[in-house]
């Protein structure tokens, strides 16, 4: 996809038209708790800004903003990014992933690398494994969609080498 925001609106298509659906990124964004009982518009990519999903711990939510463990199921949850912890163990019919700068391939090396300065995850980012469990999660991530699963890339030739390497 072009822009994060055709990958949310292909998604929004399909979900109106009576497929599930749902955006998700990878841990690159900070993720503010909600002590206001407001969703904090944390992911940004250029334009594109959008709440993470609610923390599961996080008590008080306004009316509407959907518990964590509901964000796959509440129609309200389209309007929040999930991360890896939220979407694993869903499917939806339609995906869309905001593949982030914590991961890059290198066509110099041929080789994946890992940017841990890009990572907000607190679980990965010091893991001398942190190369692999960030692929593990964009697995993760782009394993969710059945039907299709939309794809922007933050880094183009992680975007070039995905698109050598899919059928049409």
């Amino acid at each position: 996809m072009d822009s994060p925001h055709a990958l949310e609106q292909a998604i929004r298509e399909k979900v109106e038209e009576g497929y599930t659906g749902r955006v998700m990124a990878g841990f690159c964004w900070p993720w503010t708790k909600e002590a206001d009982g407001e969703l904090h518009k944390d992911v940004v990519v250029g334009d594109y800004i959008r709440p993470w999903n609610a923390d599961e711990n996080t008590q008080g939510m306004r009316r509407g903003i959907p518990k964590s463990q509901y964000w796959a199921y509440d129609e309200a949850g389209i309007d929040q990014v999930g991360c890896v912890y939220t979407a694993q163990g869903f499917e939806f019919d339609y995906t869309g992933v905001i593949f982030g700068n914590d991961l890059k391939y290198n066509p110099d090396t041929g080789e994946w690398e890992g940017f841990p300065e890009n990572s907000h995850d607190g679980q990965v980012k010091g893991s001398e494994d942190f190369v692999q469990l960030v692929k593990n999660t964009y697995r993760v991530l782009l394993g969710r969609g059945m039907k299709a699963c939309y794809v922007y890339f933050m880094d183009k030739e992680t975007e070039r080498y995905f698109r050598s390497r899919v059928r049409r």
